[in-house]
């Protein structure tokens, strides 16, 4: 595996990538558990949503960056950070792994690579955010087997 900096030939690759690994979390938890009406109001358009997401994330003057990683010579996930210098503090914005190398340890070595590029950019903390939901159950166990401590926020939603 290699990780690497971002180039713009990944755009398209990361965005589908994206896709792809959140697709499942969109249509098969999410729609069902919100209903159509909610569900067309809060994420309709999530495809349209991460193909202008992901083209922002990797913006070095505003302190946001991708790494890609690599598995014979073809992406296989990528980590995007940012920092806000002034109050040492990093955010690990986007995880994403292709579920054909999940379990390889992968989203690990893209955690711990954003880690030594937010300490290398003087961040002392960094925050990581991901649902409660049994989708991202395996984000969780990442994150806190990486020593991360978890803070519980709800998010409710209600047709009006």
């Amino acid at each position: 595996m290699l990780i690497r900096a971002f180039v713009p030939q990944d755009l398209a690759r990361l965005t589908e990538l994206t896709i792809n690994v959140f697709r499942p979390f969109y249509e098969d938890c999410f729609r069902p558990l919100v209903g159509e009406e909610v569900f067309a109001r809060q994420h309709g358009d999530w495809r349209g949503d991460y193909h202008r997401q992901v083209a922002e994330l990797h913006a070095p003057e505003q302190h946001a960056h991708v790494a890609v990683a690599e598995v014979a010579g073809r992406v296989a996930g990528y980590v995007a950070w940012r920092v806000d210098p002034a109050r040492r503090n990093g955010e690990l914005t986007h995880l994403a792994v292709a579920a054909e190398h999940r379990g390889r340890r992968l989203g690990t070595a893209l955690c711990e690579h954003a880690f030594a590029r937010l300490r290398a950019l003087g961040a002392e903390v960094v925050e990581i955010g991901t649902g409660g939901d049994p989708f991202h159950a395996p984000a969780r166990a990442l994150y806190e087997s990486l020593g991360c401590t978890p803070f519980p926020v709800t998010v409710y939603y209600r047709r009006l």
